[in-house]
């Protein structure tokens, strides 16, 4: 059976930015054929995998997305500084200054993400401009040691993505709770091959199909569960999410699931809610019901423009998100719990 901690070690590991995800896509169809299941990898690049009786469309997708934020190129400086931009919801001050790697086509290279010295009152300085307010990625740079020329050679330039550095991806784990960069979405991508492994292996097979979807681009805006949507749509689309922690929707960081009845996007049908609500009992778990006043969901986000009937949207409770995430060793294991729940319930 697979062990979500190791998972999650392995897959925060990988890079994945939005639009080159490859590092995932692979240790994920690696993964997949070990356990058997048929999948495929369609021209968007996410990774499709349909369980159940053979059948022209399935009603139910499972989404989890692959990508993580991170940083493009916007500039080469002549001097050989990279300046960047955000690609999905990455903050200066949640990074801070340290190892970046520069994902260039000819082989990535080691970069640390530079604010300058803070030893100066200098208005150009940027210590002293972030004593006025906060850093933004203008400010930024990323310094790599290579001359301009040496970065053109290995194919360095505006649209080359930026993530952080593999010694920067470490879980820490502390008694009941562990913290990593990407748990957003890593852990869910977990959850999503252990709900996968288990209903291959169940005695009672799904009386419809479900298509499980591994996406890229959700943190640029959902592209690819749009792009997968648009071309096959289904009555209710599931995504696997953190559920942040907020001063509008206050909880502990324990194992329980995260439920969320609106987002920015839309909000779950009240059909759903009844249904969870019934599934939670069962189980004897004690989600919580989050209303986020900010984000969005693979599901949430298409469901605003009509690609599925219904979202819900189910989560890991954390804190730090798009930081150093922190949440409960055995949320996984509840969040697949209630997920298969579900999916038994929907297909009655």
């Amino acid at each position: 059976m697979l062990d979500p901690d190791e998972l999650i070690s392995t897959l925060t590991s990988l890079y994945g930015p939005p639009g080159e995800e490859d590092e995932v896509t692979q240790w994920l169809t690696a993964t997949l054929t070990s356990l058997n299941v048929k999948h495929h990898v369609d021209a968007k690049g996410n990774v499709v995998a349909i369980l159940g009786p053979d059948n022209d469309g399935a009603p139910i997708a499972v989404m989890a997305h692959m990508d993580e934020i991170a940083l493009m190129v916007t500039h080469v400086e002549k001097d050989g500084l990279l300046r960047v931009a955000p690609l999905g919801g990455v903050y200066p001050w949640k990074w801070g200054e340290g190892a970046v790697e520069v994902l260039a086509p000819k082989g990535s290279i080691p970069a640390v993400l530079s604010f300058g010295s803070i030893h100066t009152d200098h208005p150009a300085s940027v210590a002293q401009q972030a004593r006025e307010k906060p850093l933004a990625w203008n400010q930024a740079s990323l310094f790599s040691g290579k001359s301009a020329e040496q970065l053109a050679e290995i194919g360095v330039k505006p649209g080359t993505r930026a993530v952080l550095g593999r010694s920067r991806r470490v879980v820490t784990h502390m008694d009941d709770f562990m913290a990593s960069p990407f748990i957003d979405d890593r852990a869910d991508l977990a959850v999503w091959l252990m709900a996968i492994e288990r209903l291959s292996n169940s005695p009672e097979p799904l009386r419809s199909p479900v298509a499980f979807v591994a996406t890229v681009s959700e943190e640029v805006g959902g592209e690819g569960a749009r792009y997968w949507l648009n071309r096959r749509p289904v009555d209710i689309c599931i995504a696997l999410e953190i559920g942040p922690t907020t001063p509008d929707a206050v909880f502990a960081i324990d194992r329980e699931p995260t439920i969320w009845v609106r987002d920015g996007y839309s909000a779950m049908d009240a059909r759903d809610t009844a249904i969870l609500d019934q599934c939670a009992c069962e189980l004897d778990q004690k989600p919580h019901w989050q209303y986020l006043s900010r984000g969005g969901s693979d599901a949430s986000c298409s469901a605003a423009i009509g690609l599925c009937a219904r979202a819900v949207t189910l989560g890991l409770a954390v804190d730090n998100s798009h930081g150093y995430e922190i949440m409960h060793r055995d949320a996984p294991e509840q969040l697949c719990r209630l997920l298969l729940a579900y999916l038994s319930a929907v297909q009655q």
